[in-house]
């Protein structure tokens, strides 16, 4: 790359939130991307609405838009735009391919995510298929994520955080600091290392794989160890989804309790729905509100972990004499956190209720889209034998422990308030 190129290179924090803001400007006045049809059941419905004229043709209309944004992206970071351009192709085809698959009616009745299938066919390709230097340069798992979070940010709207209740913001905020200061004090026993620690902590108490992402963006972790969290969040959903409705339909929990418990426990928002559906409509709408409660506290525990790591790791020589200044702390805080709360506050007070229902569906393929992108790159990315023997099994035990701990203590959380 040239010296000239270097200049002109922009943070990838700052760079996500331009892409970030420039995809909700297209979609709020200029263009509003159309929706790809994923969902089948059989083999004609495959054929005729997955693989027909008009779905291709949007699904082109998306890879060029992808490709658009993320050149776009790639320049303003200084990066190999040509890399990008050759790489990229081949990562979406790879998406496109874990889309479809959860799209089948069968694995949707499973409630498995398309991001489940994102990263275990990267992790496949990845560590079965020697990939060429250049193309795992070329992958921008970080640049894809943090567009991910600031559409998401899109969804976060403080009305419905009103409407959510008292009850539901209180348990919210209850179990995450309890769980997460559980779990860190718990990865610290076992001594887990601290990028790990902060990750553990973060997918348990808040919101799994969203909350280990902006935490890992905020510490700037390793993304090994990030596929290694996300790995364990997505395991670990699947048998809560099924276990903890029939334990509740066993003990005959009052359905408010049971929502509440199952929204405060379960890391992914799909398994959540998809357990309360199993218990009743009640559960349903409860755990829904709660879950969302804990999603709203995402970008605040993103901003309060990056000020606590630059306090306590930062190493600079300054740092020996002195706690970091306000600029240290300015310069090392992820700015993506600002894109995801500013586009909360523009959705919530700036952009009308009926814009906002024109364009949700739009924005939230988009936010899934990059999402999906990322776990793709991360399963490339990332090799087996890293994935598996990661400090030992200590960040394993770490997390199951404190999986349990957050099942115990938002049960009892939930029957306090709940209960009747």
């Amino acid at each position: 790359m040239s010296q000239n190129a270097k200049q002109f290179a922009i943070h990838e924090d700052w760079t996500v939130v331009i892409l970030g803001f420039l995809i909700i400007g297209l979609s709020l006045s200029v263009f509003l991307l159309p929706v790809p049809v994923f969902k089948w059941g059989n083999y004609e419905e495959l054929t005729e609405n997955v693989f027909g004229l008009g779905n291709l043709k949007t699904l082109l209309q998306q890879f060029i838009y992808l490709l658009a944004v993320g050149s776009f992206g790639i320049f303003l970071t200084g990066k190999s735009i040509k890399n990008f351009l050759l790489g990229f192709p081949a990562v979406y085809f790879l998406t496109i391919i874990a889309l479809i698959i959860a799209g089948n009616g069968q694995v949707k009745a499973l409630n498995l995510e398309a991001v489940i299938f994102s990263l275990f066919i990267g992790l496949f390709i990845g560590n079965f298929f020697k990939l060429p230097i250049w193309f795992r340069s070329a992958l921008s798992t970080e640049l894809f994520v943090k567009v991910g979070l600031i559409l998401l940010g899109t969804s976060v709207i403080f009305s419905d955080i009103l409407k959510a209740g008292l009850l539901g913001l209180t348990q919210a905020l209850v179990v995450v600091l309890s769980v997460w200061y559980f779990a860190f004090w718990l990865c610290k026993k076992l001594k887990v290392d601290d990028e790990l620690t902060m990750m553990i902590s973060s997918a348990v108490s808040i919101c799994g794989v969203s909350a280990a992402i902006a935490t890992s963006g905020a510490i700037k972790g390793d993304s090994k160890k990030l596929s290694y969290v996300i790995s364990m969040v997505l395991i670990t959903a699947i048998p809560m989804m099924i276990f903890m409705p029939i334990i509740a339909k066993y003990f005959n929990f009052p359905e408010e309790v049971t929502g509440a418990w199952l929204g405060g426990s379960i890391d992914t928002t799909g398994a959540v729905v998809a357990s309360g559906t199993l218990v009743g409509e009640t559960a349903l709408k409860i755990s829904t509100i709660v879950k969302f409660s804990q999603n709203v506290l995402l970008g605040i525990a993103a901003f309060a972990i990056s000020v606590y790591w630059t306090y306590t790791k930062n190493e600079s020589s300054e740092a020996i004499e002195s706690k970091p200044t306000l600029s240290i702390i300015w310069e090392r805080f992820p700015k993506f956190v600002l894109g995801f709360i500013g586009a909360s506050l523009l959705f919530s007070f700036f952009v009308l209720s009926e814009t906002r229902d024109e364009v949700k569906d739009s924005l939230k393929n988009l936010q899934g889209i990059w999402f999906a992108l990322a776990f793709t790159s991360i399963g490339l990315e990332t090799n087996f034998k890293d994935l598996f023997n990661l400090n030992s099994k200590k960040p394993f035990y770490a997390f199951l422990l404190a999986q349990t701990f957050n099942v115990i203590i938002t049960l009892i959380i939930a029957f306090i308030l709940f209960g009747k």
